[in-house]
């Protein structure tokens, strides 16, 4: 069927996903279903496991939908769990045992859990919930399929919560018609009878849907990676240890790869990777690397399933960005403006994404879900519904979806709307830059400024701060003034947070190196000193040089006039408005002062300040 939207929804059974990996494992109950430290579990045993689990917690109440907390360490018995959680009719919460323990609690108060499945490590780090299930405890010799007559493909299979962007996680429901869909025959992906796939984010990511299950329907080997956030050296030496063939990767950790352990990609076949804005110059460089090697961008929130559009290299869109491509399977999208109307072909717009890959709805909380899922727009959809992403988008000419970023992440900056997005894709085109993340920071003032930070890896660092101006220097001759950041900060590497994206909650937020051209030249007197003082607290800036150009410094004609009113206050003297575009270094500024006060204060200053500094 053709919608008049342009997408094609082809029209499909949905099955759940339980039947679909017990399938498997009636055809090949030998093969080897997961490995881990060197441990295997065959489909049979993966099958006949989560059987006499899934009898376990039909026995203790589990019903069609009901929300069973796991708590297990990534391991052969996470992935028996899981299925078992399914075939009892329940709906699988993971909560990772590394996490603060406030949070799994705050997360089992929220989703109102009654169940919970642990291990003999892991139950002192359970929180407190109703029905609690030791794995090493259910052994009951009862491996015969269950039998769940209520389970039906919008029965919900998991909860997954958000990462909490806006500061209030929320629960996402998804119902295994949705998983199916994203499992089902997929064209966007080929799954070859020898393949390995890695399982490495955290089980409470969306992506981990992808990684578990996509192997499983199709009865090839899943390999798990130890708990933990590995170091890029463990990473690449398990790639090749497991002969991982199929890898996802978050954008943030596919840029280190690609910077640092390039050579450990040598035998993937399908790389796939997504998450934020990728950079172009490493895609090209792993392409050139290993023509061989497919790779994929896959775009999608929580909401839809893990993946909303691909775009794989080579099928168009080979420009200045990497695209999101098209619709997956089973998946409409619309780019509306804020009156959810369509924006006309190449015009920026928000993008909301339908089909039967978005989720049912936010855990308990109606209103959030009135809000962010209502009835498709596309009359050939009766009874469908829409998922609105936050994030914006235009059609390419050649047919994909350009991903610009996303909306609540734009900020103003000198009245200009700014998608940071622009600037980190900029830099990461730069030498040198391994990573780049950008974002608003607000001096006391209540002044916005974009603020840079990139991945300089082995560079010394008594030459970062010569690096950061050469780059905001290049950045003025590509960008316009607007999008050039009021500082750039070097550091050897940008974090990744559990889920193996940029976390720029932790990215310091103190005053930053000078990133002007001109050599630091220490006050000489107390005057000087003074006005030092206080131009580094208004530009958030340390240290300031006597001879540093206020502008240079990303001053501007509002943060002089109330620099002026605090030299005003501190000096007792008055001052024109113009003052600082006459005298735009504190050597001037101090001369000036000097005069109106009526005497010398030139008292030579105590020798603590390296007159050295760049």
């Amino acid at each position: 069927m053709e919608s008049p939207m342009g997408i094609e929804e082809p029209t499909t059974t949905r099955r759940c996903v339980h039947d679909m990996v017990a399938e498997q494992a009636a055809r090949t109950p030998d093969a080897v279903a997961v490995s881990y430290r060197g441990r295997t579990l065959t489909y049979g045993e993966l099958d006949s496991g989560a059987n006499e689990l899934a009898h376990r917690l039909r026995g203790a109440g589990v019903r069609g939908g009901a929300v069973v907390a796991v708590v297990l360490e990534r391991s052969p018995e996470l992935i028996i769990t899981l299925t078992a959680v399914l075939k009892a009719g329940g709906a699988y919460l993971y909560l990772d045992p590394a996490e603060l323990a406030e949070q799994r609690a705050r997360i089992v108060r929220d989703a109102r859990a009654r169940f919970a499945v642990v291990t003999a490590d892991t139950q002192d780090r359970t929180p407190d919930v109703p029905t609690v299930l030791r794995y090493e405890d259910v052994r009951t010799g009862r491996v015969e399929p269950v039998h769940a007559p209520e389970v039906v493909p919008d029965t919900p299979a998991y909860v997954c919560y958000t990462s909490g962007s806006t500061g209030d996680p929320k629960g996402v429901v998804v119902s295994h018609r949705a998983i199916h869909r994203l499992l089902d025959d997929p064209s966007w992906i080929s799954v070859q009878d020898d393949d390995v796939f890695l399982q490495m984010t955290r089980v409470g990511f969306d992506v981990s849907t992808f990684e578990i299950w996509m192997p499983l329907v199709n009865g090839v080997r899943l390999a798990l990676a130890p708990p933990g956030f590995a170091d890029l050296a463990e990473i690449g030496e398990l790639i090749c240890a497991e002969k991982v063939s199929v890898l996802w990767l978050t954008t943030g950790l596919f840029h280190k790869m690609v910077s640092h352990q390039l050579d450990s990609l040598a035998g993937v076949r399908h790389l796939l990777a997504g998450g934020d804005v990728l950079s172009p110059a490493h895609v090209a460089l792993v392409r050139a690397t290993y023509p061989h090697l497919v790779f994929t961008n896959g775009y999608g929130p929580t909401e839809n399933t893990t993946f909303t559009t691909c775009w794989t290299a080579g099928t168009g869109g080979d420009g200045p960005r990497v695209p999101i491509g098209v619709p997956i399977d089973g998946t409409t999208v619309a780019v509306l403006d804020d009156a959810m109307r369509p924006v006309s072909h190449g015009a920026v717009g928000e993008l909301w994404v339908g089909g039967d890959g978005v989720a049912t709805g936010y855990l308990n909380r109606p209103g959030a879900t009135a809000e962010k899922f209502v009835a498709d727009v596309d009359p050939a959809r009766p009874g469908g519904r829409m998922y609105r992403t936050g994030d914006l988008v235009r059609w390419t000419e050649d047919g994909t979806l350009d991903f610009l970023g996303r909306a609540d992440r734009q900020i103003k900056i000198r009245g200009y709307r700014v998608e940071p997005s622009t600037v980190e894709m900029e830099l990461l085109r730069q030498p040198g830059v391994e990573q780049a993340a950008a974002l608003a920071h607000t001096s006391g003032t209540g002044d916005a400024r974009l603020v840079a930070y990139v991945a300089v890896g082995q560079l010394p660092q008594e030459d970062w701060n010569a690096f950061s101006t050469t780059l905001r220097e290049r950045l003025r001759e590509t960008l316009p003034s607007h999008l050039v950041p009021w500082a750039i900060i070097a550091l050897p590497d940008i974090p990744l947070n559990g889920n193996g994206k940029v976390n720029r909650s932790v990215l310091p937020q103190a005053k930053v190196p000078r990133n002007v051209p001109n050599d630091y030249v220490a006050p000489t007197d107390p005057t000087e000193q003074r006005l030092a003082e206080i131009w580094s607290d208004a530009l958030m800036v340390d240290p300031v040089g006597i001879h540093d150009n206020f502008f240079d410094l990303d001053g501007h004609s509002l943060l002089a006039a109330e620099l002026l009113v605090a030299v005003q206050g501190e000096f007792e003297v008055s001052l024109p408005a113009r003052t600082l575009y006459l005298r735009p270094t504190i050597a001037e500024l101090a001369e000036d002062l000097r005069r109106q006060i009526g005497h010398d204060t030139r008292k030579p200053l105590e020798a603590t300040t390296d007159a050295t500094v760049r």
